[in-house]
C-alpha cells in the first residue's frame, strides 16, 4: 500500500459534524470500497417538537451498503457512537474496531436496541493496526481528551497517508497517566502525511487547553467548603473528571451515591477497565441516602445539559422519587453548556436556588476545562504531523474559518485545504484537494420512542400546532351525505376573541354549502353504496372552505382538523356503529 498511483483519487464525505457541533460521521471511499469513521448523534434544538435525537441522513450509506467493509470508532462519546445502533437498523457493518472503553459502551447499545447481530465488535489498543477491506490500513494513536482511551488514527491508503484526529487536546499530565503519543505522529509527519483531518471546535481560542488535572485543586476547594450534602452534576462519559471526583470523595470523607443510568455504566465500565480505581465501600445505594449524615453525602448525578429526563432536571422541578433538595446543599456544575443548552442549564440552576441550594457554575470558578485543543493545540498538531493538504471538521463554519487560518499561519497555501459542509465530496490524491459534488446530506429526527422518524412535514406541523394551535371540527353525515347533527367545534391553543355562537352558525352554514354543493355528485346514495362514496373529497372541500373561514374569523393561519363521522340516518344511529374519517390539514 505504499505506490501511489496519481489517477486514483480519495473520497472524504463527512455527513456530520460540519457547521454543527455533533453527529460525526465521516466517509471515506476508494476502490469501491468504504470505511465509515464514527456514527454520533446531537440533541434537538427547541424547535424539534417531540424530538429526542439527531442523525445525520444516511442516504448514501444506504444506497451504497454493498461498499461498507468495516467503521473505525475514535472514542466513546455519544457525539462519535451515538447512531451507530440506529443505523445497523438499515444496513449491517461487517466489523467495527474502536477503543475498548468505547466498545464496552457500544455493545450496551447495540444489546438494548437488539441490532448486536449486525456486527462484530473489536477491541484495539494504542499502536495496534487493523485492515479494513483492501484499501484501509488503520493505526490507532493514543490521545488525550475529556473521555479515556481516545485516539488519533493513522489511516493508509492507496494514494497516501492521511490522519484523522478525532476529538483531542494536548494533556501533558493526563489524570491516567496516559498521554498522547506524539511520537507515532511525528514519525507519520517524517514519513509524509498527504491530509491532516482535524478537529476545530476550539479553534476561536488562543492558548494552550489547560491539562485536566488542572481541575483537581479547584474541586478540592468546594469539596471543603460545602458543609452539607454535595450533588456533582458531571459528563458521565468523562471519565479524568468521575475519577477526580471519586478520588476528593474518599478524601473527604463521603459516600457516594450515584444517580442516573448513563453514568452508572460508564463508572461500571471504566472500573472494570482500570481507568477507574476506588473501593467498593465508597458507594452506597439510594436507600441509605436517608440515613447517611449530610456532610458524608456526595450524589454524583447526569444532567448538567439540564436534559429534561435527566436525574438532576428531575431533582430541581422536584420529581425525584428519592432525592429533595435540602437548605444547606450545595451543587457542583463541573461542566459548561454546550451550544443550545445554556437557557436549560440556567433554568435548572435557578429551579435549585429557588429550593434552598447553593450552586457552584461558571468558568471563573475553574472546575470544568475542555476537552479540546485551543489554538497553540492545533498548531503542534499541524507541526507534527506537516501535511500537504489540511481539511478542518468538528465545527461550526467560523470554526473552520478560523482554524484554516491557523494553518495557513503554520504554512499550508490556502489553495491546499478545503472548508466543507455535510455531504460534500472532497477528493485528494498526489494531485490536489477539491470539493467534486456533494451527497444527500441533512438529519433524520428520532422521536421518543427512539425508532420512528419525524419526517420534515411531520416538525413543520408540531411547529404549527405550538405556534398556533388546532381547530378541530366534527361534521356527522346520514348514508346519503346529508348532516344528522350539529358541527362539533373544538379550540385547542386557540385565543378565543371571537363570539363562538356566531362562529359555531358560520361553521354550520359552510359545511351545508359543501354539502348542497357537491354531496350528489360525490355521495351515491342506497343500500350498499357506501363503497362509492368519496368521503375523502367530500372532505378535503370542507377543509379548504373551513380553512377560509377561520383564517378569516380569527385573522390567523390555525391548522384545521375536520373529522366526518359516517353514519347511517338519524333515527338508526344507535343500532350501528358509526365510521370516522380523519385527516389533519396543515396550512400552506
Amino acid at each position: 500500500m505504499t505506490s501511489h498511483s496519481s489517477q486514483q483519487s480519495l473520497k472524504i464525505i463527512p455527513l456530520g459534524g460540519l457547521h454543527e457541533i455533533g453527529k460525526n460521521t465521516c466517509v471515506f471511499e476508494i476502490n469501491n470500497e468504504i470505511m465509515l469513521l464514527d456514527a454520533g448523534l446531537a440533541f434537538p434544538t427547541d424547535g424539534m417538537h417531540g424530538v429526542n435525537i439527531v442523525l445525520p441522513d444516511i442516504t448514501y450509506l444506504r444506497e451504497n451498503r454493498e461498499k461498507i467493509k468495516g467503521m473505525v470508532v475514535t472514542h466513546g462519546h455519544e457525539d462519535h457512537i451515538g447512531g451507530i445502533a440506529f443505523h445497523l437498523k438499515q444496513f449491517d457493518i461487517p466489523v467495527i474496531y474502536g477503543p475498548r472503553l468505547a466498545m464496552a459502551l457500544l455493545e450496551d447499545k447495540l444489546e438494548e436496541a437488539g441490532v448486536a447481530d449486525r456486527t462484530e465488535l473489536r477491541r484495539v489498543r494504542p499502536r495496534e493496526t487493523v485492515r479494513v477491506g483492501n484499501s484501509f490500513l488503520v493505526e490507532y494513536v493514543r490521545n488525550t481528551h475529556s473521555i479515556a482511551d481516545s485516539c488519533s488514527v493513522i489511516i493508509h491508503t492507496p494514494v497516501g497517508i492521511v490522519i484523522h484526529t478525532g476529538d483531542f487536546k494536548f494533556d501533558f499530565t493526563p489524570v491516567d497517566g496516559e498521554t498522547f503519543d506524539v511520537q507515532r505522529l511525528a514519525e507519520a509527519g517524517e514519513r509524509g502525511v498527504l491530509c491532516l483531518i482535524s478537529d476545530s471546535t476550539n479553534a476561536e481560542v488562543p492558548g494552550h487547553t489547560p491539562s485536566e488535572r488542572s481541575v483537581f485543586p479547584n474541586l478540592d476547594r468546594e469539596f471543603a467548603q460545602a458543609k452539607g450534602r454535595l450533588i456533582v452534576t458531571t459528563f458521565s462519559s468523562s471519565v479524568h473528571r468521575v475519577n477526580m471526583i471519586l478520588e476528593l470523595a474518599q478524601k473527604h470523607n463521603r459516600k457516594v451515591f450515584v444517580v442516573g443510568r448513563s453514568m452508572l455504566n460508564v463508572i461500571a465500565h471504566a472500573r472494570d477497565l482500570g481507568y477507574i480505581k476506588c473501593p467498593e465501600s465508597l458507594f452506597l445505594p439510594l436507600g441509605s441516602l436517608a440515613h447517611t449524615a449530610n456532610e458524608n453525602v456526595l450524589i454524583l448525578t447526569t444532567g448538567s445539559q439540564g436534559e429534561p429526563m435527566a436525574a438532576l432536571t428531575r431533582i430541581a422541578e422536584d420529581g425525584h422519587r428519592q432525592i429533595r433538595i435540602k437548605t444547606g446543599d450545595t451543587v457542583v456544575f463541573s461542566a459548561n453548556p454546550i451550544p443550545g443548552n445554556t437557557i436549560a442549564v440556567v433554568n435548572t440552576i435557578d429551579k435549585l436556588m429557588m429550593r434552598g441550594a447553593r450552586v457552584v457554575y461558571g468558568k471563573e470558578k475553574g472546575i470544568h476545562v475542555s476537552g479540546h485543543g485551543a489554538q497553540e493545540d492545533q498548531k503542534l498538531m499541524l507541526a507534527l504531523t506537516r501535511p500537504k493538504y489540511f481539511l478542518p471538521v468538528h465545527g461550526e463554519h467560523r470554526m473552520l474559518m478560523r482554524h484554516a487560518e491557523t494553518a495557513q499561519s503554520m504554512g499550508i497555501p490556502a489553495n491546499h485545504m478545503v472548508i466543507v459542509q455535510n455531504g460534500d465530496m472532497v477528493e485528494v490524491g498526489a494531485d490536489g484537494i477539491r470539493i467534486a459534488g456533494q451527497v444527500k446530506a441533512g438529519v433524520e429526527l428520532v422521536d421518543s420512542s427512539r425508532t420512528g422518524i419525524v419526517g420534515g412535514e411531520v416538525l413543520k406541523e408540531r411547529q404549527q400546532l405550538a405556534e398556533d394551535g388546532v381547530v378541530t371540527i366534527v361534521v356527522t353525515l346520514g348514508s346519503g351525505g346529508q348532516l344528522i347533527a350539529e358541527p362539533l367545534l373544538q379550540l385547542r391553543g386557540v385565543v378565543q376573541a371571537l363570539n363562538i355562537d356566531r362562529f359555531q352558525k358560520a361553521v354550520k352554514q359552510v359545511v351545508l354549502e359543501v354539502l348542497n354543493a357537491h354531496a350528489s355528485e360525490l355521495i351515491v346514495s342506497g343500500a350498499g353504496s357506501h363503497s362509492a362514496a368519496d368521503w375523502d373529497g367530500l372532505r378535503n372541500l370542507m377543509e379548504k372552505d373551513l380553512r377560509r373561514l377561520v383564517r378569516r374569523e380569527l385573522d390567523r393561519r390555525d391548522p384545521v382538523v375536520v373529522l366526518l363521522l359516517q353514519g347511517v340516518d338519524l333515527p338508526s344511529l344507535k343500532s350501528q356503529p358509526a365510521k370516522i374519517s380523519l385527516s389533519a390539514a396543515a396550512l400552506s
